[in-house]
């Protein structure tokens, strides 16, 4: 999937709720060695979003950054796309709220995308398929969420809350989008019913042929069809459901430590699910030089992957970093929390039963 005009990111700005709790805290309280666990998963603490924080309040103050990083008018928006697993309405689109909260213009188009863990790179796509096609000239891609999972099971480790979003365009570009592609399955290792609370999995099938094999053959589709190398690209960021997949994935294809290090935020914030790779690319984005080149590639459980070809620009150093924080800052501003307060945040337990 080639651009037909130059299209890609105006502004980008990502948000992670403060709160943290450790695999240890979480073990302690069924009995089971939450610190070796966190050690096998490569995760030192995870975030938990606060009561009154939820896909909604995530996407409005990264939408809120990146359209001050792009000096672009609310009013000038015309597609809003929020990708994420856990919207707050079964049946009623985030994408209004954030418009309304964004005090956008109604003459836009907005939707709501679930694709698991990848619903927010769909929406990437959607942004440059109508900017490219001058239907729009400014769109906002949003991947977040508040991921759950069961009490005492092993997503509890892992999943976490947090999101970025990209103001899409084709001028004052920060970074080009060169290429994208995708590669889609039917592999359901991951996966929850309408009205269940939490999610099930396939266990050891969510690795392989799952993970692995949706992330390298669309990875390697991406380097096919442009000529590539990895060690063309100056970074790279993999969808990160822990730290180790990433890692092994990056590893087998031929990435090095280095170039992925940037933009792997799960020993530190745990799983944010459609916010992991948004987040993982705006923090490479704000480690970036012009003339850096990136390449994305997020994974989707059910099960699909999308790459992304991405040059940087010269404008990179003309972004906002006073009054915008970057990734790093949002990261290292963090309180811990107790299973028990957790537990209350999260609505594990509730007046009258689990």
């Amino acid at each position: 999937m080639k651009t037909k005009e130059e299209v890609g990111i105006k502004g980008y700005a990502g948000y992670v709720p403060r709160y943290r709790i450790t695999p240890k805290e979480i073990g302690d309280v069924w009995g089971k060695d939450g610190e070796s666990m966190g050690k096998g998963l490569r995760i030192e603490s995870k975030s938990v979003p606060s009561p009154d924080e939820d896909v909604v309040t995530i996407s409005t103050q990264s939408a809120k950054w990146a359209m001050q990083r792009a000096d672009v008018d609310s009013q000038d928006i015309e597609a809003i796309y929020v990708g994420s697993e856990s919207h707050p309405y079964a049946v009623k689109p985030t994408a209004t709220i954030v418009a309304a909260s964004l005090a956008a213009s109604p003459d836009l188009t907005a939707a709501d995308y679930e694709f698991a863990c990848k619903a927010g790179t769909a929406a990437f796509q959607t942004c440059m398929g109508m900017v490219a096609s001058g239907m729009i000239d400014n769109g906002i891609a949003i991947g977040a969420d508040t991921s759950q999972g069961a009490p005492g099971d092993a997503l509890e480790y892992s999943a976490a809350a947090g999101g970025a979003a990209y103001i899409i365009g084709s001028d004052d570009l920060l970074a080009k989008f060169r290429h994208t592609c995708s590669y889609t399955t039917d592999t359901p290792d991951f996966w929850r019913r309408e009205g269940e609370k939490y999610p099930q999995h396939g266990g050891r099938f969510t690795g392989k042929p799952a993970y692995f094999k949706h992330v390298t053959n669309c990875t390697n589709k991406l380097l096919d069809e442009t000529g590539r190398e990895p060690e063309d690209y100056d970074y790279a960021v993999f969808h990160q459901p822990n730290g180790k997949f990433p890692m092994k994935a990056a590893k087998r294809m031929g990435f090095s430590k280095e170039q992925i290090e940037p933009g792997l935020l799960v020993p530190k914030i745990g799983n944010t699910y459609s916010g992991a790779v948004p987040l993982g690319l705006a923090a490479t984005l704000d480690h970036a030089e012009p003339g850096d080149e990136i390449l994305v590639t997020s994974y989707g459980s059910g099960a699909g992957s999308d790459s992304f070809d991405i040059e940087v620009t010269e404008n990179i150093v003309k972004i906002d970093d006073e009054n915008v924080p970057r990734i790093e800052e949002i990261i290292a501003d963090n309180e811990f929390i107790s299973y028990s307060v957790y537990a209350k945040y999260r609505e594990k337990i509730s007046e009258g039963g689990a």
